[in-house]
């Protein structure tokens, strides 16, 4: 496939920058992918995993000339990494992210992109309970979601050409708004990732009481909580702290719903458990069927080499 970018800037070079590194490369989407990331020490894996064709020590440099740049730093980290690039913005470039969340998003980089420059905010929905430059691989995106949200003055050729980019990587891509996107993310994942943060705290203060053999004896319930909750913890303390209202929203309804299975364990109701866990059964279903999970018990994930 022919390049679809001459020069891609990647600032933050942990899983999904790495394995959009990997992907690009791979599939000569562009004619140069360059990295920054604020640690040296990141910096320095980078370089000696060959995760870019450059690495660079500062985020001005990175951006110098690049016709896209991808933001994929902590959501509470964007709005000082956008301070810091504008002025050395290429004219005509597109920025992106990739955070989880968009509106705040939208909300702490919009203000820093000069005139002339397209910013198309994204969210791929992808990734595993590992993190750093090591972790990327380009076959991460293959058949999963990316999500773009943009502004309703966006270039629409700019948005067309990012497109094509995440398409090529594998991905399938759909646009929303920026709040609906938000909600449907704290259904889909910010809401179950603190549940699972919670089960396995909950496990933890049990673990002290009965000598480890809640670790000893894990089932594949609690196996799959913590490998939810092995995520990166800077990533999720900022994704609910910029997703504070739908958040709460979704965990309200959760309580709501828990509330209605107490009752029924409590009063021997076996046949509302019984029509609520067929009811929930058939999302599970409806997930494989959609291709986004195998019925394995690993959640169908390709673990990254090494």
């Amino acid at each position: 496939m022919s390049a679809i970018y001459d020069r891609v800037a990647l600032i933050g070079l942990g899983l999904i920058a790495g394995s959009m590194a990997h992907a690009i490369r791979e599939g000569g989407l562009a004619r140069e992918v360059v990295g920054y990331a604020r640690s040296a020490e990141t910096r320095e894996t980078a370089r000696e995993i060959n995760l870019c064709d450059r690495i660079v020590d500062s985020a001005a440099e990175a951006v110098a000339d690049a016709d896209l740049v991808v933001l994929a730093v902590p959501v509470g980290a964007m709005a000082a990494v956008a301070a810091d690039i504008a002025p050395h913005l290429k004219p005509g470039a597109t920025v992106t992210d990739v955070g989880s969340v968009k509106q705040s998003v939208i909300d702490a980089v919009a203000p820093h992109i000069p005139q002339g420059i397209h910013f198309v905010p994204g969210h791929p929905l992808a990734g595993t309970e590992h993190s750093g430059p090591r972790a990327g691989f380009a076959s991460l995106f293959r058949n999963r979601w990316w999500l773009l949200t943009p502004l309703p003055d966006t270039d629409p050729a700019a948005v067309d050409r990012l497109t094509d980019l995440v398409r090529a990587m594998g991905a399938k891509t759909d646009r929303m708004e920026p709040a609906h996107h938000d909600l449907v993310l704290a259904v889909t994942s910010h809401a179950p990732h603190l549940i699972a943060f919670t089960m396995v705290g909950v496990a933890d203060h049990l673990r002290r009481v009965t000598d480890e053999e809640v670790v000893q004896y894990s089932a594949a319930g609690f196996r799959d909580f913590t490998r939810i909750a092995a995520s990166d913890p800077t990533m999720w303390r900022d994704v609910f702290l910029h997703n504070k209202d739908a958040t709460l929203d979704i965990l309200g309804r959760f309580t709501e719903e828990l509330f209605v299975l107490q009752r029924a364990i409590r009063m021997g109701d076996g046949q509302q458990l019984f029509d609520y866990f067929t009811r929930t059964r058939a999302i599970r279903r409806g997930i494989i069927e959609a291709g986004q999970d195998t019925a394995a018990p690993d959640f169908g994930r390709i673990a990254p080499a090494g």
